[in-house]
C-alpha cells in the first residue's frame, strides 16, 4: 500500500501559485519541470523543490545571500522584488522622519553573477517608483566602488547586488545606509540591528507582487566619472614623498570577478606600472572556471597566480576576491623559498605598522597621536600592541566591518578574514583595492631596503613578540549541533589548553560595555594563549580561533619561537578538539 504524503499537494501547489507570478520567464520554466518532476515522484526533485519552498529567505546584517532559483528560499527576482520595494519603504520613512521634505537618495550596484544586472535594475526601478532620487553604477563593478559612492554621492542608502566569494550558484543583496537613515558613524557603512529589523518588517509588510511598482524610467545610469573618482582618491593614497620606491613586480589576480581593470588603473596610477595580470582569470565570469571555490582563502585558488608569479619572476602576488572587497598577499617566505600566501592576520599587521609609519611622518614634532585602530575580537592581538606603541588608541569589535567601520575616530580597521579598511574616510568598510596599494607601497619599501615583507613581520615579532595564529572550522550538517557543542563548552568549561590554565574565561553571549551580545566564548591561559569559539554567521559551521604569542629575544632566535609557537598551537589545538568531544 502506497503511503500518502499529506504535505505533498501544499508543496505543489505553493509551486504551482510562484511559478504563476514569475516575472523571470527562465525561472518560471525550471520551476514548472521541477512540479513534473516532483509529480512523477523523483525523491532528488522533491528535496530540491522543498528546500526552495522551506520559509522565506531571510533578510538580516548581510542581506540576503542564498542560491539562485525559484521560490522564497531562494534568490530570485520575485524575492529581491520584495527586498527592494521593503527598503525603499524603510529609506522613506527614515529620511522623512530625519529630514522633513527631503527625497531619499539611493545608488545601487552590481557584480557579474547570473542575475545581478538583472537584479539591479529592478531595484532601481522599484525605487524610482517610489520616489526616490536613484543612481545605478554603469556596468559591474567591485563592491568597495558602491560602498564609496553611498558616501560620494551623498545617498541615504545603496544596495550592491553580489554574493563576494560565495559558489557560482549564489547571489546576494547587501544593503548600506548613508546621510539621513542612519547616525554618522554608520554613513557608508553595512547595516546593523537594528536597522535589519526594521527593513526586514518593511519587506513583510509589502502586498502581493503586484502592488510592487517598477518605474519604466526616471533613475539615473550614472557615467563612468564616478569610476574615475574612485580610482583617483584610491590612488591618491599612495605617499611618495614619503615612501618613494615603486620598483615592485606585482601578480594580480581578480578571480574571475569584476576588480581587475579597476585594481590595475589604481595600482599604476599609484606608481606601480609593473603588474601582470593572470590572464586565465582577468575577466569577469559568472563560473568562476578555474578555481572551484572563488575565495583566495581557499586551498589552490592563487595557484595560477603563483604560477605566473615564479614565470615572471614576480616580488609579490596580490589578489582580491570576486568582489574586490578583500585583498591577499603571498610573497617567497625567506626561511623556505617557496612562495605563500601571508594570513590575514601577518597582513592586518603589516598595514597597521606601515599605516602609523605614514601618520609619523605627516605628524608635526610633539603632535598627539589622534585616531583609533581596530580589528575584530577574532583578529590578533599584535595590531593593540603596534598601536599602544605608537601612541594609538586601539578597540576590538565584533566579527564583520559592519561594526569595524563604525569605530568612532578610525584611522584602520581589519578582521583576519582578509579584509581592510585603510581610507575610512573614503570607503568605510573593507576594500581590497585600496589596501593592495598600501600592500605595494610596503612591499617596495622594503624591497629597497634589501628586505622582503617577511622580514618586516620579523622586526615587529621582535619588538612586540612572535604572534601565531590558526584556525580549526567544523562544518556540521545539522545546525543543532552547534548549538549543543557551544552548550557541552558552557556546561564544562575547559580548565587549560596547551598545558597553561585558563585565566581568563568570558561568555561572549553576555555582552560587556565595550562589545554588543554574540554567541562566542573567549579563554585566555596563562601563557596568552587565546582561544575563542563561536558558530559562523554564514555558514553551517562551528569555528575556532587560536593565538599564541611567543617572546623573541634576538633575529637569532625567530626560527626557534617559529617552532616553539608551533607547538604551542598544535598543543592547543588538540585541547580545542577534546573539549569539543572530537
Amino acid at each position: 500500500m502506497t503511503s500518502i504524503d499529506p504535505e505533498l499537494p501544499q508543496l505543489l501547489d505553493s509551486a504551482r501559485e510562484w511559478a504563476a507570478q514569475d516575472p523571470d520567464p527562465a525561472t518560471a520554466a525550471a520551476l514548472s519541470e521541477l512540479i513534473l518532476r516532483v509529480a512523477d515522484g523523483v525523491p532528488a526533485a522533491r528535496q530540491e523543490l522543498t528546500d526552495s519552498f522551506n520559509g522565506t529567505l531571510q533578510f538580516g546584517t548581510a542581506g540576503l545571500r542564498a542560491p539562485l532559483g525559484p521560490g522564497p528560499n531562494r534568490m530570485n527576482r520575485v524575492v529581491v522584488r520584495r527586498a527592494a520595494a521593503g527598503f525603499a519603504a524603510f529609506l522613506t520613512d527614515a529620511v522623512s522622519t530625519a529630514s522633513p521634505g527631503t527625497r531619499p537618495r539611493a545608488v545601487v550596484g552590481y557584480d557579474a553573477r547570473y542575475n545581478s544586472d538583472i537584479f539591479a535594475e529592478e531595484t532601481a526601478a522599484i525605487f524610482a517608483a517610489a520616489g526616490i532620487e536613484t543612481f545605478l553604477l554603469p556596468l559591474a563593478l567591485p563592491t568597495p566602488l558602491l560602498a564609496f559612492a553611498v558616501r560620494h554621492l551623498d545617498c541615504d542608502g545603496g544596495v550592491m547586488v553580489t554574493a563576494s566569494h560565495n559558489p557560482p550558484e549564489d547571489n546576494g543583496y547587501k544593503v548600506y545606509l548613508g546621510r539621513h537613515a542612519v547616525e554618522e558613524s554608520g554613513r557608508g557603512a553595512q547595516i546593523v540591528a537594528p536597522y535589519d529589523e526594521r527593513i526586514a518588517a518593511r519587506i513583510n509588510e509589502v502586498g502581493s507582487l503586484d502592488s510592487v511598482l517598477l518605474a519604466e524610467e526616471g533613475w539615473t545610469i550614472l557615467d563612468r566619472s564616478i569610476i574615475a573618482e574612485y580610482q583617483s582618491s584610491v590612488a591618491g593614497l599612495a605617499m611618495p614623498e614619503a615612501f618613494p620606491a615603486r620598483e615592485l613586480k606585482i601578480v594580480l589576480t581578480p578571480l574571475h570577478g569584476v576588480g581587475g581593470e579597476t585594481a590595475v588603473s589604481v595600482l599604476n596610477a599609484a606608481g606601480f606600472k609593473d603588474v601582470t595580470l593572470v590572464q586565465e582569470q582577468a575577466h569577469p565570469d559568472p563560473d568562476f572556471p578555474t578555481v572551484s571555490f572563488p575565495n583566495p582563502e581557499e586551498p589552490g585558488a592563487l595557484d595560477l597566480a603563483l604560477e605566473t608569479a615564479g614565470r615572471v619572476g614576480a616580488d609579490i602576488v596580490l589578489a582580491n576576491d570576486p568582489d574586490a572587497d578583500r585583498a591577499a598577499v603571498a610573497a617567497v617566505d625567506p626561511d623556505t623559498g617557496a612562495w605563500r600566501m601571508l594570513r590575514g592576520d601577518e597582513v592586518g599587521a603589516l598595514l597597521g605598522h606601515h599605516i602609523v609609519s605614514r601618520l609619523a611622518g605627516q605628524a608635526l614634532e610633539g603632535e598627539q597621536s589622534q585616531g583609533v585602530l581596530a580589528n575584530s575580537i577574532v583578529s590578533s592581538r599584535l595590531l593593540a600592541r603596534i598601536a599602544k606603541a605608537a601612541g594609538y588608541a586601539h578597540e576590538e569589535t565584533l566579527t564583520g566591518f559592519k561594526w569595524i567601520s563604525r569605530v568612532p575616530g578610525l584611522l584602520y580597521g581589519y578582521e583576519e578574514a582578509l579584509g581592510y579598511c585603510v581610507a575610512p574616510e573614503l570607503v568605510r568598510d573593507k576594500d581590497g583595492i585600496s589596501a593592495s596599494v598600501l600592500i605595494a607601497e610596503l612591499a617596495a619599501a622594503a624591497k629597497a631596503e634589501g628586505k622582503s615583507i617577511f622580514d618586516t613581520l620579523d622586526e615587529l615579532y621582535l619588538f612586540h613578540g612572535l604572534h601565531a595564529s590558526d584556525q580549526l572550522s567544523i562544518r556540521v550538517a545539522d545546525l543543532g549541533l552547534l548549538g549543543a557543542m557551544m552548550n557541552r563548552l558552557r556546561v564544562t568549561p575547559p580548565e587549560s589548553f596547551g598545558g597553561s590554565a585558563v585565566e581568563t574565561y568570558t561568555d561572549l553571549s553576555v555582552g560587556s560595555e565595550h562589545l554588543p551580545p554574540t554567541d562566542g566564548l573567549l579563554y585566555i591561559t596563562r601563557d596568552l594563549s587565546r582561544v575563542i569559539i563561536r558558530p559562523s554567521g554564514t555558514e553551517p559551521k562551528l569555528k575556532c580561533y587560536l593565538e599564541v604569542i611567543q617572546s623573541v629575544g634576538s633575529a637569532a632566535e625567530l626560527p626557534q619561537a617559529r617552532q616553539a609557537a608551533r607547538a604551542s598551537l598544535d598543543n592547543v589545538l588538540h585541547d580545542v578538539r577534546e573539549a569539543l568531544g572530537l
